[in-house]
């Protein structure tokens, strides 16, 4: 494809037809084939798959952070791996000539899947008005208007730096190193919008805002409680642990409005035996399909069914573990028997019957794991949720031991250890200290925006200049055109990208496209090359190795371009940027020191798996007020949608990753070439004289009574409860208003929007 030539498929007619084959198997192997082959990728693509996630010189997948395995597994990989790290690995190319080519308001027009099609980033860019195209700047200039406007701010607080996820965490800590030595802490980032909510629960709960499990955990545990989660498109490794499970004998429940691929059955694609036989493994025992948002209310139900064996069967209750670890029980159980079973199957909407079937197991499991996603955190009551979830495992000692614990999947690409690395818009005072000594600067004690904060801050003026560290925030953020109208306003949007996206499209009054290496390219600095490290979804930390020749000369990595406009934005500065760009070896020394966790660094990471950072509360040490694991009591929300409303939850398809899509299908749920479209449960489809197909307009109503609609889209029937509906973000975003995030977690609700729909009148 030459340069500046659009990508886009011609379009076919949409069509559904439900899936009922494994997940992964021969219909993950062929939509791979079919992947390489459009992107004529039959050399570099087999060969990622021999390098990915290997702790021998491997580089780790850059999509979801599913641990490694720990027996040495050649092809720990996945369809959605192999299709982002080719993704990456692209040949096509976005250089000076593209844009000479095309005015920012041509693009504009352009599809999000047509704009990523176009390849890799080449070169550094800043948009001219005159012309209203980007021309080729170098990096010079560009690092010297970072740093002009950032140091013509009236204060630092004008300034935020959002992290997607993608950067290791030697960048990490540099980029927040930048932004608190420029003394402000607006470091909002994804965690914002997606788990938020467990940290703050499990902080809350535990004095630990991570996961308790490890991989170890999952092979050994008697039961699994899986929630909010579709496995088999957003971490699909896990798929693995569940057909492990189920092979040895483990319960596996699912917990989730939609009954996804992961709740079947699959065929591992590295087990050639199964692969050749056809031969699939189970991955659930029991599927339990609540209503939006009302997980909260099933756990209640749970607990309380626990608690009433707990009368007749001593084993029911590890009254041991309550009373020596735990406080605020007493006041827990009064509440589980005030809550009545009618409340909590009204506001589940499940039966008391299936609750206390999904109670039996939990009680008959000797050990047990719970592990969550979005579909539990992106709601008013996230923190809540959680909090419920770790009481039903303090019930029986679920903490602690070996195979049991709170098991969140998060942390994207290296989204646990961005945060853990200290991009937190809310750092803590020891934090702060520990980095304050550690690189002889005085942070700000203030505590500074988050993702919901920094758009209004932004929308409203208060915020003139933005960086966004990967990612596509124009897309990912809710309300999109409040999100676009506030970026807009900005004096300077800087985005550091490897591949073309909207966010470069809607920018501030001045611009920088940034393109960075890849987490598959090689990153050779004046030390030799380097390796960066990332920290997976159950805390092990390990080296990142890229394996490919970077996709043009001009490419700067992570660590780079940050040290790059800090230096320009702090000239007097006394960090040694330069020196950190030169060998990641010297930033890991000074992460060492002032990180909790990181002592002896570069050693303990080039072991062959790296090492696990501890969790206190694994070793039942709880750093919260009490000094023991603390019961919530909080009441049921009401979750019930009104009359002639449903409760919206947006979601990906299984071909896209974050706000990338390969394709317009979603093969697990049987869609072929349509993504404008709100699954309905059929009954509710009846009711509004729809059929499949039918054009329906959508509208949400946010809490302050304003309205944002979606016109055209398609209907389709699923397999989801009463008052329910679902469909793709980042279409659906721009039905999530601003101001609808939790009051718990700040974050946007993304999946309990408030809609009606109503046949479209369009045409």
């Amino acid at each position: 494809m030459t340069e500046g030539e659009r990508g886009a498929d011609e379009e076919s007619a949409p069509a559904f037809r439900p899936y009922h084959h494994p997940a992964a198997g021969w219909g993950a192997a062929k939509s791979v084939s079919r992947f390489l082959l459009r992107e004529r990728e039959f050399v570099d693509g087999p060969r990622a798959v021999q390098r990915m996630n290997h702790e021998d010189k491997g580089f780790d997948c850059p999509g979801c952070a599913w641990p490694d395995d720990l027996k040495g597994l050649r092809l720990d990989i996945c369809e959605n791996g192999i299709k982002h790290v080719t993704w990456e690995m692209t040949r096509k190319r976005v250089g000076p000539g593209f844009f000479a080519a095309h005015t920012v308001a041509e693009l504009a027009e352009w599809s999000d899947a047509e704009l990523e099609d176009q390849g890799r980033l080449t070169h550094p860019m800043r948009y001219e008005a005159a012309t209203d195209t980007y021309v080729p700047v170098s990096w010079r200039e560009a690092f010297a208007l970072v740093g002009e406007k950032l140091r013509g701010l009236d204060h630092p607080g004008q300034a935020a730096f959002y992290t997607s996820g993608r950067l290791g965490n030697e960048a990490t800590f540099l980029y927040q190193l930048m932004a608190r030595e420029l003394g402000t802490n607006n470091l909002p980032d994804c965690s914002n919008m997606c788990h938020e909510a467990s940290g703050r629960a499990l902080t809350a709960s535990l004095g630990t805002g991570k996961g308790t499990a490890d991989l170890k955990d999952w092979e050994t545990t008697d039961a699994l409680f899986i929630l909010g989660v579709n496995a088999a498109s957003n971490a699909p490794r896990m798929l693995t642990a569940l057909a492990e499970a189920h092979q040895r004998g483990a319960s596996i429940v699912h917990i989730n409005p939609l009954v996804e691929a992961a709740a079947t059955r699959t065929i591992i694609p590295h087990d050639f035996v199964n692969m050749a036989l056809f031969r699939s493994t189970p991955t659930s025992t029991l599927n339990v399909q609540p209503r939006i948002g009302g997980d909260m209310a099933l756990v209640r139900g749970m607990a309380k069914a626990v608690l009433a064996r707990a009368e007749d069967d001593p084993k029911a209750l590890d009254r041991e573990f309550v009373e020596r670890y735990t406080t605020g029980f007493e006041k827990y159980r009064e509440l589980c028997e005030a809550t009545s079973w009618d409340e909590i199957e009204r506001q589940s909407g499940v039966s008391r019957a299936a609750i206390e079937k999904t109670a039996r197991v939990y009680r008959e499991a000797d050990r047990s794991i719970f592990s969550w996603c979005l579909g539990i955190t992106q709601h008013e009551h996230g923190v809540d949720t959680v909090r419920e979830i770790v009481n039903l495992l303090l019930l029986r000692g679920n903490l602690g031991r070996e195979g049991a614990g709170p098991s969140p999947v998060r942390g994207h690409s290296n989204v646990q250890g961005n945060r853990t690395c200290g991009i937190d818009h809310r750092p803590s005072d020891a934090f702060l200290d520990r980095l304050a000594e550690a690189c002889g600067i005085e942070p700000p004690r203030e505590h500074g925006l988050d993702t919901v904060g920094t758009i209004q801050a932004m929308h409203s003026g208060e915020v003139k200049v933005f960086v966004g560290m990967g990612g596509n925030f124009a897309l990912a953020a809710p309300d999109t055109p409040y999100t676009a109208e506030a970026l807009r306003k900005c004096e300077l949007t800087v985005q550091v990208s490897t591949k073309l996206n909207r966010s470069h499209l809607v920018h501030g009054r001045d611009a920088l496209i940034l393109p960075c290496l890849g987490r598959t390219e090689k990153d050779v600095q004046r030390g030799g090359e380097q390796a960066t490290s990332v920290e997976d979804s159950m805390s092990m930390v390990h080296l990142s190795r890229g394996m490919k020749r970077p996709a043009s000369h001009q490419l700067l990595s992570e660590p780079a371009i940050v040290a790059g406009m800090a230096r320009a934005a702090l000239p007097d500065s006394a960090t040694p940027w330069e020196s950190y760009v030169e060998d990641y070896d010297r930033v890991r020394d000074t992460m060492s020191r002032a990180l909790e966790g990181f002592e002896d660094f570069n050693r303990r990471v080039r072991l062959p798996l790296g090492f696990r950072l501890r969790q206190p509360a694994r070793e039942l040490v709880f750093l919260t007020p009490s000094g023991r694991a603390e019961f919530s009591a909080a009441e049921l929300p009401d979750v019930v949608p009104a009359e002639g409303t449903l409760k919206l939850g947006t979601m990906r398809s299984h071909d896209q990753w974050n706000t990338t899509i390969y394709s317009d299908d979603d093969r697990y749920r049987g869609i072929s070439n349509l993504r404008t479209l709100i699954f309905m449960n059929e009954d509710d489809m009846r009711e509004r004289g729809l059929a499949l197909f039918d054009e329906v307009d959508i509208t949400s109503i946010a809490r302050d009574g304003s309205t944002r609609s979606l016109a055209g889209y398609k209907a389709v029937p699923y397999d989801i409860p009463r008052g329910c509906a679902a469909g793709y973000m980042p279409e659906m975003n721009v039905l999530c208003a601003i101001g609808d995030y939790s009051t718990q977690s700040d974050q946007p609700l993304m999946k309990n929007v408030t809609v009606t729909v109503r046949p479209s009148t369009a045409g």
